[in-house]
């Protein structure tokens, strides 16, 4: 069966589904892997409704708007298939959601002499390359230039060149991505990093709602968040960095201690770590870049004040499920 997708920062793609799904942990199951999108299981059945200056996916809500039981436990379960690097594909209320991909050759920036990173378990599989791959987005967009596609303005310049239905979205901003006869989501746009001069515009993190459960899903690949924009809203699961990536006098990617923050900010039931900076790599950079912390020293740290919040470590190429009636509980 296929199912309707999009794509955050990059872009929107549908992928079969596979039902069958191995022993569960932590209230989590994996599955087998999935399958890359052709173009004989693409639904050009996505519908965005209009642009609105109004987030209301992950709204600060009262209990009496909890989701039933029953609802719960008839939904399906969110699915989080972590590809390295920055890239993920979701299942989420009806919608395939492919985030940050880089399905073709390395992460190099356009200067491998700098920086080189390949993915160390799936070879072949923003406005910067680690997030508007240009590798993987020119071969997808001439198989499917009507891909639908949700981005920063940052990325304008090389997306409006390739893709015909991109929507560019502003912190603050979120749009309803409706899909016939399977349900919605309603994306928004958070403020994240600035990663240029201090005029530029931040580039964007996303709060993803499911329209039948109204469970929501929190994205950012720096762990760099604007407090008080993100106090207003709450996300049930938390997708973000826990090993900071520091150079010298500058960090790269924020964790630890932050993260723990953003959980708690958030009111996160489940976080899923990003190891975005594990990758094979080399170049001049690599010798001045270090980590900071340890998934295990997360988990120390996130025990002390969130005892009740729980880690659930994806394994690259094996969909990580969640049932809504365990965010719900």
């Amino acid at each position: 069966m296929a199912l309707p997708g999009l794509t955050l920062r990059s872009l929107f793609a549908s992928f079969q589904h596979h039902p069958t799904t191995a022993a569960a942990t932590n209230g989590a199951s994996l599955s087998p892997s999935p399958s890359l999108p052709s173009p004989s299981h693409l639904q050009p059945s996505i519908r965005f409704k209009p642009k609105s200056n109004f987030c209301s996916a992950g709204r600060l809500r009262s209990s009496s708007s909890a989701v039933p039981a029953a609802l719960a436990q008839s939904t399906k379960p969110i699915k989080l298939t972590y590809l390295e690097g920055n890239s993920w594909l979701w299942e989420l209320g009806g919608v395939n959601i492919l985030v940050d991909p880089i399905l073709v050759g390395n992460l190099d920036f356009g200067q491998p002499w700098l920086f080189d990173g390949a993915k160390k378990i799936l070879k072949n599989f923003k406005s910067l390359d680690d997030h508007c791959h240009v590798k993987t987005l020119t071969p997808l967009s001439k198989m499917l230039p009507g891909l639908p596609v949700i981005s920063t303005p940052n990325a304008e310049a090389i997306l409006s060149k390739l893709f015909k239905n991109v929507t560019y979205l502003e912190p603050g901003q979120s749009i309803d991505v409706e899909v016939k006869d399977r349900g919605m989501v309603n994306v928004c746009a958070t403020a994240g990093p600035i990663l240029g001069p201090p005029w530029q515009r931040p580039e964007n993190g996303y709060i993803v709602e499911s329209g039948q459960s109204h469970l929501t899903v929190y994205y950012e690949p720096h762990c760099v968040y604007n407090h008080s924009f993100l106090q207003n809203y709450q996300a049930d699961i938390v997708i973000t960095p826990v090993i900071k990536q520091m150079l010298p006098a500058f960090t790269l990617v924020s964790g630890q201690e932050d993260a723990v923050q953003l959980a708690k900010l958030l009111k996160a039931k489940y976080i899923v770590p990003m190891k975005n900076g594990d990758l094979d790599t080399k170049g001049i950079i690599t010798s001045i870049l270090y980590d900071v912390g340890t998934t295990e020293s997360f988990k120390e740290l996130l025990s002390r004040e969130l005892p009740n919040v729980r880690v659930l470590e994806p394994t690259p190429g094996i969909p990580l499920e969640i049932p809504v009636a365990s965010v719900v509980s």
